[in-house]
């Protein structure tokens, strides 16, 4: 009946003809709504990791005309989401539990020299134009640099990020990201670093980052270089994804001069 209503469409949307597949794990979630759970508690302990879900609750007349009627009426924008995939269905005496969801989806590893070479092309236009943070003001800068080390020093905090689930400049074993940069070679006089878990494409990740006046400073600072940009996918972690972003420019004088990190 789902993919039905789904083939059919909504009023003013075309259906699509991309089933829907039903999910255990969704299942053993619709079970723990009819127990109480909220859905995002029920996806969770179910295992089910997703962009995003929707639930129903039906009740009373169960025929197979009138659950249709009542999912087109109710449900319908929910199941024929183009990119709804995954159902999830409970039933206990007179009560249907349905959820529809979107399963959790990241940057595959493969695409991670490609997500480096978008996060610098999006910088670096944010760079030419000038823009202001929070603020403060950022005219043009010179367009940064891509840095095999920094993106060594990036990939590292990353996968220990994501490693871990956790979200902090300091990793857990102590080390700042000048020290992480300083591990791979890379003479440094100036350092800086943005994070950020959640965002699964490059283009959401700078949006993000550039919508934050402290990682916004960062990207637009003419004091850098150079830079390199990694993520890391863990699907049991508590964001799924994890990215870090390195800044730096070469030591020409004795003296570091470490940055703020963001």
């Amino acid at each position: 009946m789902a993919n039905a209503v789904r083939r059919h469409g909504c009023t003013g949307a075309h259906g699509s003809h991309a089933r829907l597949h039903e999910q255990p794990n969704l299942d053993a979630a619709a079970m723990r709504l009819a127990r109480g759970e909220t859905l995002q508690q029920a996806t969770a302990a179910a295992g089910y990791r997703a962009m995003t879900a929707a639930s129903i609750h039906l009740s009373g007349d169960l025929s197979a005309l009138q659950t249709e009627q009542m999912l087109v009426r109710q449900f319908c924008a929910q199941l024929a989401a183009p990119t709804t995939a995954d159902l999830g269905v409970y039933r206990r005496a007179g009560d249907l539990w349905v959820i529809a969801a979107t399963p959790f989806s990241a940057p595959l590893l493969s695409d991670a020299q490609s997500a480096d070479r978008r996060v610098l092309e999006l910088v670096n236009a944010a760079r030419a134009q000038g823009r202001s943070c929070g603020g403060q003001p950022f005219p043009p800068a010179a367009p940064l640099k891509f840095s095999t080390l920094l993106q060594q020093a990036a990939l590292a905090h990353a996968r220990d990020m994501s490693l871990h689930s956790y979200l902090e400049h300091t990793a857990r074993d102590g080390s700042t990201p000048a020290q992480r940069i300083a591990a791979t070679g890379y003479e440094w006089r100036i350092v800086g670093e943005n994070i950020a878990a959640g965002p699964t494409s490059a283009d959401e990740v700078t949006r993000g980052w550039l919508a934050s006046p402290e990682h916004c400073a960062n990207l637009m600072d003419p004091r850098f270089t150079d830079t390199a940009v990694a993520f890391s996918v863990n699907r049991v972690s508590k964001q799924g994804v994890y990215w870090a972003q390195e800044f730096a420019s070469p030591r020409t004088h004795p003296t570091h001069d470490a940055h703020p990190t963001r």
